[in-house]
């Protein structure tokens, strides 16, 4: 029987290569092969941070392009591109991790590629990041719940932000780019003076902003609101 590698899913945390766990670092030395995601500019961000943390001189780097377009076919069609990929690696023997921002147990797309990969028998296996929104309470200096607070993590593009608002406890609104949809949503409940923003996290053109009143109408792709009562 042929000895196949195994697909590991790498959180490297927001942004900044100090919050990469010495289990990732130690993943990553490991493994012969580097996937990471590209952007059709061919940036690799997720790359960039790991390689401040970690020699990855003399490995293969696997660029995996996908796509958000908003047909789910075409999303699910790079999904098996990029998996189809890894497991003509994994077939040769070969060690794959896949760099992921944050934490790969949230918003991942490598939990797409764990599922394609596992259902051809290769296993898997979850590294965790911090997350962002954990690196974004740091930032800007509070604690996210309190005692028995409930904490409730979802994406400002795809919540219904009216009835996310009424969740008792703390909000972590992510993927808050167009934050003039979440201000007039946060004004009609009165929750604008609760708010904050951070934007870029460990990046570089971070910004914190500990109130929206003064925040831009778009903001990044990586823009989290956080919602304290």
């Amino acid at each position: 029987m042929a000895i196949t590698g195994v697909f590991y899913g790498v959180g490297i945390g927001p942004g900044d290569p100090e919050l990469i766990t010495v289990k990732a670092v130690h993943t990553l030395q490991r493994c012969p092969v580097i996937a990471a995601p590209r952007t059709a500019k061919g940036n690799m961000l997720a790359l960039d941070i790991a390689r401040q943390a970690v020699d990855l001189g003399g490995k293969t780097i696997l660029p995996l392009d996908f796509t958000m377009a908003p047909d789910p076919a075409d999303r699910e069609d790079s999904h098996r591109a990029a998996a189809d990929a890894i497991a003509r690696e994994l077939a040769a023997g070969r060690d794959v991790a896949m760099l992921n921002l944050g934490d790969v147990a949230l918003f991942s797309t490598f939990g797409h590629l764990k599922k394609l990969l596992a259902a051809q028998g290769f296993d898997t296996v979850m590294v965790p990041g911090v997350p962002s929104f954990c690196a974004i309470a740091a930032r800007l200096g509070e604690p996210l719940t309190d005692g028995d607070t409930p904490l409730h993590v979802l994406t400002a593009a795809d919540a219904d932000l009216d009835k996310a608002l009424r969740l008792p406890g703390t909000k972590v609104l992510m993927k808050s780019g167009r934050t003039a949809k979440v201000r007039k949503a946060l004004e009609e409940q009165g929750l604008l003076d609760h708010a904050a923003l951070v934007t870029n996290c460990g990046l570089p053109g971070e910004t914190i902003c500990p109130g929206l009143e003064g925040a831009p109408d778009r903001a990044g792709y990586f823009s989290t609101i956080v919602v304290k009562e």
